[in-house]
């Protein structure tokens, strides 16, 4: 499966991009405000910061409706901000350090798409979902400028519809893998539900995904 046809399936599973723009200017703006807040602060955005584009009570409807759309992702109680794709402050694997803040990616590929979606430099520190082996990833936009234990770590996708929250359910079948000998352990010949990528297919795949959504 070439970058475009993993764009195109990963769309067609969980439309971000479609679903915001079917959003007024003014929750889209909050969307996108709630993205730039989690990677320059390591935290959503506060009520306060969001009136700044709608009323009290109309951020209250809209926040509800972007998680309605699995545009954010709220804590337990449904009322507060947690995550916005590619981030999220709930723990996963997948911790990154950027803009001197400490904060969590959804999964593999997000982790990924975090620098070049972005334009910043950011380490991931992650592991192996077959092996655990510890994993650490430096990069700057979409230079990948150093990975231990080797370049040869793959991204592995497990093709599924979400159920519930991606976050929660889809997100967790997009792995890290040690390397080719591993990744296809984990993919078992499974070809038709599953995809490999390097990490320079996987920075372009999650590039291709998650960019738009600040345009």
């Amino acid at each position: 499966m070439d970058i475009k046809q993993a764009v195109t399936r990963l769309n067609s599973q969980l439309p971000l991009k479609s679903r915001q723009n079917q959003l007024g200017q003014e929750l889209k703006l909050v969307h996108q405000s709630v993205l730039q807040s989690l990677v320059n602060n390591g935290l959503p955005p506060t009520l306060t910061e969001l009136i700044y584009f709608l009323n009290k009570d109309e951020i209250e409807i809209g926040i509800q409706k972007l998680a309605y759309n699995d545009l954010v992702v709220l804590d337990a109680a449904r009322k507060n901000i947690v995550g916005a794709y590619p981030l999220t402050i709930e723990q996963t694997p997948h911790q990154l350090t950027v803009n001197g803040q400490s904060i969590f990616a959804m999964c593999a590929l997000d982790a990924l798409s975090v620098a070049p979606m972005f334009n910043t430099a950011v380490q991931i520190e992650t592991r192996c979902h077959v092996t655990q082996t510890a994993i650490i990833i430096n990069m700057r936009d979409s230079e990948i400028l150093d990975a231990q234990p080797s370049l040869d770590i793959r991204v592995g996708v497990r093709w599924q519809m979400p159920t519930g929250a991606a976050a929660h359910s889809m997100c967790l079948e997009m792995v890290f893998l040690l390397d080719e000998k591993i990744a296809l352990q984990w993919q078992n010949g499974d070809v038709e539900n599953t995809s490999l990528f390097t990490l320079p297919e996987a920075v372009e795949f999650g590039s291709e995904f998650f960019t738009p959504l600040l345009k």
